[in-house]
């Protein structure tokens, strides 16, 4: 047989990494921001524009006011007060009215006057102060069609009368507001462009260009989230960029650490699987030899034969498991109650001699039960007391003697386990990733595997599996509640019945 071979991929299967896509101008952040400025400022000269054009015809009307009152001075000026045709054309023109009247002392004189009779269509009496109607007149004057006659009303100046009317064409003052709107309009634009262009400079250097970094980095980051040289490197700013590039980096480096951790565990899985097939072989054999033990006719071979064989059949069915399904995946716990110190007992006959001679103690009643799964219980008392045994490796023989105390007892529907030693306890390194696999070590060559899998067993159970603190050593608390079972409602009852 051919050695098996990995495929190699195809060259046209294999993808070349594509670069960072790049918004346009107009779709990207940078236009975006650029159109938005613009809009924002001609919204502003919007509201600027709209008391701006209600000011100039105001302005404007009070202009031929002021030349009708300068006007009906210099007829008033006559030895008579009449002038010629001629004059009076000249002076209407002048003030770009049909006619001028002044009301002086309680009675209204026409003082100049065309002679055309114009039909009045509107009426506006400056003298009303009202910003929203001027507002409103104005508007109503850029909307209204050319040849419209107005009057307008308003206190002649120097107190010179109560008031003085005229009577116009409005064309000029439409015409005049239009070119004014048109200024408005050209001045605005030049300035919101001046405006989006020193915003879009400035925002461009302090947020687009960096969120442009950030993205292009994760983007990189992404196609090989394994390589550390791909990492954002932070810039050092103390504002929301920076905190963002320092989350970003710490983020990079998290998931880097864990994908090459998944990976060491895919062949860590794989090495345990041919592990298991060899072992598993082994373990039959072993099997069978120990069957023989049985037939020996010895107290002590007799006593220690069924356990031995029972540790063997675990370790069968373990090695099955894991073949089945190519890694270390519990099942769910087979539970039963069963008394607690009988499995305590097992567990301290399994572990083997250290390089310190430990004491045990076992504060145990043999009343105290627990519903679990006995096979699985005994991997994680065993797992904490393997570990509890060998951190007593790193203690002199003469520092003092080693005690690992065994407690357990009923609260709550619950039953609570401690395994205490006065060891020299667990640094600061291996309390932050206690029960993880590769982390939690608190020796040197340890791989942390005891207490994750302790931990799984545990939280399989519901149960929870805590470091308490202690002036000395290392104490480990289980909490495994009972499995409450499902009891029939009463309408289930009547139907079974």
């Amino acid at each position: 047989m051919t050695p098996d071979k990995t495929p190699e991929l195809p060259a046209a299967d294999q993808k070349p990494e594509r670069e960072p896509a790049r918004g346009s101008l107009i779709r990207g952040l940078s236009g975006k921001l650029l159109v938005l400025t613009v809009l924002f400022v001609m919204i502003a000269e919007v509201f600027i524009f709209v008391p701006s054009i209600a000011n100039f015809r105001v302005n404007w009307l009070r202009q031929r006011l002021a030349a009708a009152q300068i006007a009906s001075l210099v007829l008033e000026a006559t030895p008579d007060n009449m002038i010629s045709k001629k004059l009076t054309t000249e002076l209407l023109k002048n003030a770009q009215s049909k006619t001028i009247a002044l009301k002086r002392g309680g009675t209204r004189k026409l003082v100049l006057d065309t002679g055309e009779n114009p039909v009045i269509e509107e009426h506006f009496d400056l003298r009303e102060k009202n910003w929203m109607k001027w507002i409103w007149d104005a508007f109503k004057t850029l909307a209204a069609s050319d040849g419209r006659i107005i009057r307008v009303v308003d206190t002649p100046g120097f107190e010179a009368g109560e008031f003085i009317d005229i009577v116009i064409d409005e064309k000029p003052l439409r015409t005049a507001m239009v070119a004014f709107s048109f200024n408005i309009l050209r001045l605005s634009i030049i300035i919101s462009l001046i405006t989006a262009a020193l915003v879009f400079i400035a925002l461009h250097g302090v947020l687009v260009r960096p969120m442009r970094r950030l993205t292009e980095n994760m983007v990189r980051y992404s196609h090989d989230p394994e390589d550390t040289r791909r990492i954002i490197e932070p810039t050092g700013r103390r504002d929301e960029i920076g905190v963002a590039e320092h989350e970003l980096a710490q983020m990079q480096k998290e998931l880097a650490g864990t994908l090459q951790q998944k990976n060491h565990l895919a062949a860590l899985g794989l090495a345990v699987s041919k592990v298991s097939h060899d072992l598993r072989n082994m373990l039959a054999t072993t099997q069978l030899l120990s069957d023989r033990l049985g037939e020996v006719d010895d107290p002590t071979v007799k006593r220690i034969a069924p356990k031995l064989l029972g540790a063997i059949d675990r370790a069968i069915e373990f090695c099955n498991h894991t073949l089945r399904y190519g890694k270390a995946q519990e099942q769910t716990p087979r539970r039963s109650r069963f008394a607690l110190r009988g499995l305590v007992d097992e567990v301290l006959e399994s572990i083997g001699p250290c390089n310190t001679p430990v004491k045990w103690t076992v504060s145990l009643a043999s009343e105290v039960t627990i519903d679990a799964d006995r096979s699985q219980m005994y991997r994680v008392l065993l797992n904490l007391c393997r570990n509890a045994v060998q951190a007593f490796d790193t203690l002199q023989p003469d520092d003092r003697s080693a005690v690992v105390e065994i407690a357990a007892h009923r609260a709550q529907n619950s039953t609570i386990i401690e395994v205490h030693d006065n060891g020299p306890g667990l640094p600061a390194r291996a309390r932050e990733h206690l029960f993880e696999a590769f982390h939690g070590s608190a020796r040197a060559g340890g791989t942390g595997l005891g207490l994750a899998i302790a931990a799984e067993l545990v939280r399989a159970h519901q149960g929870d599996i805590a470091l308490v603190d202690s002036p000395l050593g290392a104490c480990f608390r289980i909490v495994i509640p009972d499995l409450v079972a499902e009891v029939p409602n009463a309408r289930d009852t009547s139907r079974s019945a």
